[in-house]
């Protein structure tokens, strides 16, 4: 009856009954489509208001080159649903956020995939591929040896890239060493090095460069989340981040 009440209010067919039951007819399938972000929002709000209210400090680790990137909204939707909430944000490398987790200093940590270490268990968030990234002005790579920006050696961005060159056959030497994204982004932006990184957003005077430029291509990589903690708080910011990530390009689904 409140199908039919639907259909009379819509002035068209939203199911058509089969030999094996009901089935959506095209227009059904149109506003079903439709209607499920609805829905979603619904539950989040119902769950909000209904669930006790989380109070007291989350710490949270990520690396600096996905703060501006995905962190904002993560922030303001799990502000909004819990303004009572003390989040800390501790941006560090990967491998930095992953020791100080397992020595308990922190509750739950974004991390660059094949950065694990003993027995963490990551869930998979995004995966997307990595970028060469040189000055919009300089022609740093055309020279030889090509001359780098790039994190420590336990940086797997940094193994992917001088991996990529060695099996090109290409000489390289790093020249500048920074274990913050904004200290490799300076240096390239000076024209003294190219680095490697996502594809945006990048500050005003860097580009992406690619296979024109005659740099060999690099492989994708993963983005996972690692929980320590299992209080209300680190769960409640855990499913913002696992749904902020779900809904984005690149965003892997999963069971957590």
């Amino acid at each position: 009856m409140q199908m039919r009440r639907l259909e009379d209010l819509l002035g068209q067919p939203l199911l058509v009954r089969g030999p094996r039951g009901f089935s959506l007819t095209p227009h059904g399938a149109w506003l079903l489509e439709r209607a499920r972000p609805w829905l979603t929002m619904h539950d989040e709000m119902l769950a909000n208001f209904r669930a006790p209210d989380i109070a007291g400090a989350v710490r949270l680790g990520t690396p600096d080159d996905y703060v501006l990137l995905w962190l904002p909204d993560i922030l303001a939707r799990f502000g909004e649903s819990h303004p009572a909430a003390e989040l800390e944000v501790i941006c560090a490398p990967s491998t930095e956020l992953l020791e100080r987790m397992e020595r308990g200093e922190l509750d739950l940590t974004i991390y660059s995939a094949g950065n694990e270490r003993g027995e963490v268990a990551g869930v998979p968030l995004w995966r997307g591929p990595l970028h060469w990234v040189g000055s919009a002005a300089h022609a740093v790579h055309r020279q030889t040896p090509l001359r780098l920006s790039l994190a420590p050696p336990s940086c797997v961005w940094r193994r992917a890239a001088t991996a990529a060159l060695d099996a090109a056959g290409m000489p390289w030497r790093v020249t500048y060493l920074s274990s913050a994204q904004m200290g490799t982004h300076a240096v390239v932006l000076a024209g003294l090095a190219i680095t490697v990184g996502l594809a945006g957003p990048l500050p005003p005077g860097l580009r992406v460069l690619g296979p024109e430029e005659g740099l060999p291509p690099l492989p994708e990589f993963e983005i996972a989340l690692a929980q320590r903690a299992e209080t209300p708080g680190a769960r409640a910011l855990a499913r913002h981040i696992i749904d902020s990530f779900r809904h984005e390009p690149g965003g892997l689904p999963n069971h957590a």
